[in-house]
């Protein structure tokens, strides 16, 4: 009786398990079809329909012939390769000197990472910084604030932590030195968390456009999340102008708008799945020891 008695609770737990999941991937997925649909769309009364109306390419069409789009994606996409590689190596470095059970100081230097994650200088005295260090209106305004994630590097250094010492061992019996086990054994056992952390960090750099929005004057260095910002939701007048121009027929400002949404999505789209199957692995490996 008891036995069947858990069996049917976990029957109902899965059933409604199962409710909840469907639910959140309604929630979650339909948006984004409905932005889909009215990306490809002459018309902009599609309402929640996950049909395009009137179906066309010319939104696309405004997109790509739009120079401030192309501008922005090259210099995301240089952001993104920059930021994370640099964050990498930091960061991977970091994480392998904290994670020296023989470090002196080393409960005081993790507090004190720690005690970043909970107490900002805040956004004055960040951009007086950057001012006074002469980096205004340059990549490296984007770049260098972001160079270490504390709570990636937490998981990042309990994952190695969580290492074998003996492989260390074996290795400095060799004659290997620090820099050679780091980068030799170390790193390439490390792998699902460092792509989880490749992950994260690309997909802040090429989310992000609020720093841009404050160090960054120039056109030709804006990314492609700033410049999207000004289509959708200022409604930039010098950008929907040129993307709506067209010679034989009118084209609707929200058509254009979510058919730069989704260009501008679907590159990290394509990358996402080739780091996913390190991802669960890396969180749980990374968040057991600390």
């Amino acid at each position: 009786m008891i036995k069947q008695g858990r069996l049917k609770n976990d029957i109902v737990f899965e059933v409604i398990n199962g409710l909840i999941m469907m639910l959140v991937v309604v929630v979650t997925v339909y948006p984004f079809l409905n932005i889909i649909a009215l990306s490809f769309s002459k018309t902009t009364t599609i309402g929640l329909s996950l049909l395009p109306k009137e179906f066309t390419l010319i939104n696309y069409t405004r997109v790509i012939e739009n120079n401030l789009i192309w501008v922005g994606l090259q210099n995301t996409i240089i952001r993104v390769i920059v930021g994370t590689s640099l964050t990498l190596i930091v960061m991977i470095m970091f994480a392998y000197t904290l994670s020296k059970k023989d470090l002196p100081g080393r409960v005081f230097l993790t507090l004190f990472i720690v005690f970043t994650m909970f107490f900002d200088g805040g956004l004055i005295p960040r951009y007086i910084l950057i001012k006074n260090l002469h980096l205004m209106n340059t990549m490296w305004a984007l770049v260098l604030p972001r160079l270490i994630d504390t709570f990636a590097l937490i998981v990042m250094r309990n994952y190695m932590m969580s290492l074998p010492d003996s492989l260390e061992e074996s290795a400095k019996i060799d004659g290997a030195s620090y820099f050679r086990i780091l980068f030799s054994i170390i790193a390439p056992i490390s792998m699902p968390i460092i792509a989880t952390v490749i992950l994260w960090t690309a997909v802040w750099h090429w989310n992000a456009w609020f720093d841009v929005l404050l160090y960054i004057k120039d056109y030709d260095k804006m990314v492609l999340q700033y410049v999207l910002r000004r289509i959708v939701i200022e409604g930039a007048s010098d950008t929907m102008n040129v993307m709506m121009e067209s010679v034989n027929e009118i084209v609707p400002a929200e058509s254009i708008k979510a058919a730069a949404i989704i260009f501008s999505t679907i590159p990290i789209l394509i990358v996402y799945p080739f780091l996913q199957k390190y991802f669960v692995k890396g969180i749980m490996v990374g968040s057991l020891k600390g």
